[in-house]
């Protein structure tokens, strides 16, 4: 199969699945499980923090071990069955339970698919990362579209049943004959070379690291209390749901074009301008309390979260050893995408019970800070040149 339409299925049957669970999974404890609000919140939020540990320990140990395919299907074999232990759960203890079990495989099999796109891109196998890397957006918003209807003809049962087909499905794909080299096993010295001080000592990455945190951090309050703060500003309810989805069109163009036209753009200059769309961004939403900036404001997420995602990315296919990537990805999936999250959503939500509109403006503490780092790192590639 050619190798640019596999990375491609892979990337859209990943998150059709995570485009059920992402936004969805809390509402359904709630509603069909019957646990309340908060212990949802806490059961989600453990849920997080096993994330953080899996992506950073267990994810870099199995791809020291086994091949990039070998992991994703481990990983996605195990997610299909830790979802099949929901359908006799009903406790508290039995849900919260599941629920680390599924953190531990499934988010796993995030950075092991962009892992597996920068193995083969550094082996010119794949030209075109941001081309494959649109039809997880695009996954996204199906499953979205897909789940809105179903649960309104057959209700909310339907958030299990999409999430179980879905998975089914993606285990499957997974098992298509994939490129060779992603079925080569790691040579016997991958730890010695792939050792965490060793990743830490290449020049520049902790500083990129830090600024790719700070960048994905920012989104705490978005992601946690968009939805709420559209209702604060009396969007209608039927279209709340098409105003965040702006958001993931946004990222689908972007990554559409960016090998074209960004494909040519340092690190540094790329992490300086999504920075600078990040700070703008929580800026108008704080200033314009409306729909119809919200709404807007939210075209910039192709700067905040797909620009920064792409130089990162563009960091590690030009700098990291294949021997070291699945360690970078599990740094960046657990400090990035988990925990900074987590640690800034509780700031977010003590500026969203004093006023709404600080929650966002909030943020401009990560952003900033993300901004200065990165042109310090941009003025340091162009000394290197």
């Amino acid at each position: 199969m050619n190798t640019h339409r596999w990375m491609s299925i892979q990337f859209f049957t990943f998150y059709v699945t995570w485009g059920i669970f992402l936004p969805y999974w809390t509402g359904w404890l709630v509603d069909v499980k019957g646990v309340t609000v908060a212990e949802a919140s806490l059961i989600m939020s453990l849920g997080l923090v096993a994330r953080g540990l899996s992506t950073l320990f267990v994810f870099p140990y199995l791809s020291g071990k086994f091949s990039s395919k070998g992991v994703l299907n481990m990983a996605g074999v195990a997610t299909l069955l830790s979802i099949l232990c929901y359908i006799p759960a009903n406790s508290f203890m039995s849900l919260l339970v599941v629920t680390l079990i599924i953190h531990i495989f499934y988010p796993t099999l995030m950075p092991a698919l962009d892992n597996a796109a920068t193995v083969l891109v550094q082996n010119r196998q794949l030209r075109d990362y941001g081309k494959s890397r649109q039809w997880g957006s695009i996954g996204f918003i199906v499953s979205g579209i897909l789940l809105t209807v179903f649960t309104g003809l057959y209700g909310d049962n339907m958030i299990l049943w999409g999430l179980l087909l879905s998975v089914a499905i993606a285990v499957g794909l997974a098992f298509m004959r994939a490129p060779l080299i992603l079925s080569e096993k790691p040579k016997a010295d991958q730890a010695e070379k792939g050792g965490w001080l060793r990743l830490l000592r290449i020049k520049h990455f902790p500083l990129v690291l830090m600024i790719v945190i700070l960048l994905q951090a920012a989104h705490a309050s978005y992601y946690n209390y968009g939805y709420l703060y559209l209702q604060e500003i009396e969007a209608p309810k039927y279209l709340i749901g098409v105003i965040i989805n702006i958001a993931v069109v946004a990222e689908i163009a972007f990554f559409a074009i960016a090998d074209r036209k960004f494909g040519r753009f340092s690190v540094g200059s790329l992490l300086a301008i999504a920075s600078l769309g990040s700070t703008i961004r929580w800026i108008l939403v704080f200033a314009f309390p409306n729909v119809v900036m919200f709404s807007i404001a939210q075209l910039l997420h192709s700067l905040s979260f797909a620009m920064g995602h792409y130089a990162f990315m563009k960091y590690l296919i030009k700098f990291i050893p294949s021997s070291q990537g699945a360690k970078a990805q599990g740094l960046y999936s657990a400090f990035a995408l988990s925990w900074s999250t987590a640690i800034f959503t509780v700031f977010g939500g003590y500026l969203y019970e004093i006023e709404p509109q600080y929650a966002f403006l909030g943020m401009v503490v990560c952003t900033i800070p993300s901004m200065l780092l990165a042109l310090y790192y941009r003025k340091q590639e162009q000394q290197i040149i």
